[in-house]
């Protein structure tokens, strides 16, 4: 008997593999292969890092100078759809923003005082005013800018040439064009801060000098002369404070009676603002002398003698007597005085004596002055609509009705002491009673593919749901399949050895018998368990068992005949 070749034994993943056909391995590679891809895209898309935006709404030549020192820096860097933004990694946000800030960058559109740092040589004076007026042009910008409502900013300035030779020398002036962010604006208080920013950043320009407008043309600085008519934007918050603490007052007044939502309050008032000033001077009657009082008194008093006087009278005998002696009151006494106004010693002496007296007395004088209050309430109307009570009938389904009379008298007084009626002011309440219209809620015809929500939701889940689906697609149509065939054992091909090979002679080869016969023979069937009388275990194999066994002898001692007979079993010839 000829030596038995040995088989070196492989691995049961080898033997798998030689079980395959070449069209099974190549279809078993391939979705392997794809199998991996897949997964190495999933996880590189997946570890992409979240951009965040580093500067935004950039002058195209701060953005090319951004960029080329991105790829110096080497810092991935996209852009927003349009240009509008500088987008990096999250994590390199601050860090990139601080190396690009030590660089001078973003340098900004607008210059300031650097241009003063580039003077030339050779400047007039005419290039030096102008460099220093753009460089305070763009200084204001800057600080209009860092508003958090404005969006860009620009500043004119006019500033004339101040002479000493000119009699009356020229103001300066200054317009401003702002931009605001969208759904931003400007209140009172903000521009007068931007007017009197530029005002005091100018020597001798007045607030009343600088006009700001906004990028639609529209003057948002008071103009000088705009108190003389029109009404005052302050006048007008003023008036719709009024109006709308009114109608709250309304409104917290009739809610709790009526409910939520079932009443509605309007209130115009009609609101004073003029300036008035009115001066009055009243004058009582005259009073007695003893009752008035004195406030000025002057008394003037003259005396002479005739015989001191000169000659007097018609020329004659009697105007030319001689003089009388003189004659004085002794020791100072007083000389009682005549009825004719002079005194006595006078009167006998023929002198005269004048004595005038004027007093003024304080005349009663009231002047009063009287300015009228600005924004005073003239008249207010209040209008108020309330809704039909609802009920529930006798089956308890909702009902609405009206008010009874009673109930709206009741309300209408309630609306007059909220908002402090008077009838002599001329002001007015009407409240009616109607139903209210219940509008149907709107209902979106847009399909569910359609929505925004919708196309948002499938725009981020497409990359993740569509690589689980080829992932799946690749395992199902290719991984799958190879690995069945892999799990089941190959057939011997017709025409071949049953031990899967022949000899050197030809001959198939000796121990290895193929796959059926390799079963037969390794297959050690238990056979049935008997007992003798004396009680010990003996086996009394079948007829069948006795067969298997003669095949399995015959197998191992000649196996090249038991080949040729299955060889000729499978090609189907006859065992004869």
């Amino acid at each position: 008997m000829s030596a038995v070749a040995e088989i070196p034994v492989s691995s049961p993943l080898t033997q798998r593999l030689a079980n395959l056909d070449r069209p099974q391995r190549m279809r078993l590679g391939a979705g392997i292969a794809l199998l991996v891809v897949v997964v190495i895209a999933a996880l590189v898309l997946g570890r992409q890092p979240e951009y965040k935006v580093l500067y935004a709404n950039l002058a195209d030549k701060d953005g090319g100078a951004i960029v080329a020192q991105l790829s110096q820096m080497n810092v991935p860097y996209k852009y927003t759809e349009g240009g509008g933004a500088i987008l990096v990694p999250t994590d390199r946000v601050h860090d990139t923003r601080l190396r690009l800030a030590s660089l001078g960058l973003p340098k900004g559109s607008v210059s300031g005082f650097e241009l003063m740092e580039a003077n030339r040589f050779g400047m007039t004076q005419f290039q030096e005013r102008l460099a220093f007026q753009r460089g305070l042009e763009g200084e204001l910008t800057r600080s209009i800018q860092a508003l958090s409502s404005v969006s860009s900013a620009r500043v004119h300035l006019a500033l004339p040439n101040q002479n000493g030779f000119f009699r009356e020398q020229q103001k300066p002036s200054a317009s401003i064009l702002v931009s605001l962010h969208p759904g931003q604006s400007l209140d009172r208080t903000q521009l007068a801060g931007i007017v009197h920013l530029v005002a005091s950043s100018v020597p001798e320009m007045q607030p009343s000098a600088v006009s700001v407008l906004d990028d639609t043309g529209k003057l948002l600085s008071q103009s000088p002369d705009s108190t003389t008519g029109g009404a005052d934007a302050e006048q007008l918050q003023y008036v719709q404070r009024i109006e709308q603490q009114y109608s709250r007052r309304i409104l917290d007044m009739l809610e709790p009676i009526v409910g939520r939502q079932n009443v509605k309050a309007q209130v115009t008032a009609e609101v004073d603002f003029s300036q008035t000033e009115s001066t009055a001077e009243m004058h009582k009657p005259n009073l007695a002398s003893d009752a008035s009082a004195v406030r000025s008194q002057q008394v003037v008093e003259s005396s002479g003698n005739a015989a001191n006087a000169g000659p007097s009278g018609v020329p004659g005998a009697t105007s030319n007597q001689p003089p009388a002696s003189a004659a004085a009151p002794i020791n100072g006494a007083a000389v009682p005085l005549t009825a004719g106004g002079g005194n006595a010693a006078a009167g006998a002496n023929g002198g005269t004596m004048k004595r005038e007296s004027v007093t003024n007395y304080e005349v009663d004088k009231t002047v009063r002055v009287v300015r009228g209050g600005s924004g005073a309430i003239k008249r207010l109307s209040a209008a108020v609509v309330v809704n039909h009570a609802t009920t529930e009938d006798d089956k308890g389904k909702p009902v609405t009705k009206a008010l009874s009379e009673q109930q709206i008298e009741q309300m209408t007084a309630l609306v007059r002491e909220s908002i402090g009626f008077n009838k002599d002011r001329g002001d007015s309440v009407n409240l009616m009673n109607a139903p209210f219209m219940v509008q149907a809620p709107v209902v979106d015809d847009t399909p569910l593919w359609k929505q925004p929500q919708t196309l948002e939701m499938a725009r981020s889940l497409a990359w993740p749901v569509g690589t689980l689906l080829l992932a799946a697609l690749v395992i199902l149509g290719l991984v799958r399949p190879g690995l069945k065939a892999m799990a089941t054992p190959k057939a011997a091909p017709s025409g071949g050895p049953v031990g899967g090979g022949f000899g050197p002679d030809g001959s198939p080869a000796m121990g290895s018998l193929g796959g059926p016969l390799d079963a037969l023979v390794a297959n050690d069937t238990q056979r049935p368990t008997t007992f003798n009388e004396d009680g010990v275990q003996v086996l009394a194999p079948t007829e069948h068992q006795l067969r298997l066994e003669d095949a399995r002898e015959l197998a191992r001692t000649n196996s090249t005949a038991v080949a040729n007979i299955v060889k000729n079993w499978i090609n189907g010839e006859s065992a004869g």
